[in-house]
């Protein structure tokens, strides 16, 4: 009987545009690992039905939107980031010992990572006043990214400021004011922030103003990476930081995940590894 190869797949919807499938596939080569790793779209709803279709070949899934918080209930274990931040990106499969015991399903958050990665890799540096443009479960994650990096005020944009109340919880857990406002209301302070980080779709259309001021001083991180450049980075003047320096640094971890079982442990030769993956992309 032939031994099937070793699968991993990202998961979302849409999904076609994502490319995690080249990333994962050069960091694998490099590591001289025959493992596939594809792609599906799915909606929540048939989330449960797909991972229970998987076989004892699959080794654990990537999860884009719609997904990062309908894998939660599905969990036997999170990682301390997932509880922080209410949202899983990375799932990792592992079987019993004995080849019988059911397997356990391991969660982890790997945006964290990949946000502060590209931001430091930007010369980004301390922050203090950041404005976060959306509410959603990336956004958690890039919160919790802009505190480790230092921020201290941090206002909200949404385009229904009730969803936002998970974020103004996490803020007081950090330690950070949170300030919520309607996405598109006309900032009239004439203050700069330190970053302006969007989580909004890269076609969504923003109708919210940025001055001449903002746009010249203020980094731009934009999460979005297909279409680029998105719709907000064509109008901006500063320094952009694209979602796709995000997309490569979660997916190291999430490589590190699915190889060794820990996003802390480094891979073999990580520096060719990630060099290989940036390739792939560029």
């Amino acid at each position: 009987m032939t031994n099937l190869p070793t699968r991993l797949a990202v998961l979302g919807s849409p999904i076609g545009h994502s490319k995690s499938p080249l990333l994962h596939a050069a960091a694998y080569r490099v590591l001289g690992l025959d493992w596939v790793y594809d792609r599906a779209e799915l909606s929540g709803s048939e989330l449960e039905g797909f991972i229970t279709g998987c076989d004892t070949s699959w080794r654990g899934l990537s999860l884009t939107m719609p997904l990062k918080r309908d894998i939660l209930p599905l969990l036997d274990t999170v990682d301390p980031l997932v509880t922080l931040t209410g949202a899983a990106n990375t799932v990792l499969f592992e079987a019993g010992e004995d080849g019988v015991t059911e397997r356990t399903l391991h969660g982890f958050n790997t945006d964290v990572y990949g946000v502060t990665q590209a931001l430091r890799e930007a010369g980004v540096g301390e922050l203090n006043l950041v404005h976060l443009l959306g509410a959603g479960a990336t956004a958690a994650s890039v919160l919790v990214a802009i505190v480790e990096l230092g921020a201290r005020r941090v206002e909200v944009f949404a385009r229904t400021p009730e969803r936002a109340a998970p974020l103004v919880a996490l803020g007081e857990a950090l330690g950070v004011e949170i300030v919520v406002r309607p996405l598109g209301m006309r900032d009239g302070s004439g203050v700069v922030p330190d970053l302006v980080a969007s989580t909004l779709p890269g076609d969504a259309r923003i109708d919210h103003e940025f001055t001449e001021p903002v746009r010249a001083g203020a980094v731009l991180f934009d999460v979005a990476y297909a279409p680029w450049p998105s719709a907000l980075a064509v109008r901006w003047q500063g320094t952009v930081v694209s979602g796709l320096e995000m997309l490569l640094h979660q997916a190291v971890a999430q490589v590190r995940i699915f190889v060794g079982g820990s996003p802390l442990e480094p891979l073999p030769d990580e520096a060719s590894v990630l060099a290989a993956m940036r390739s792939a992309v560029a």
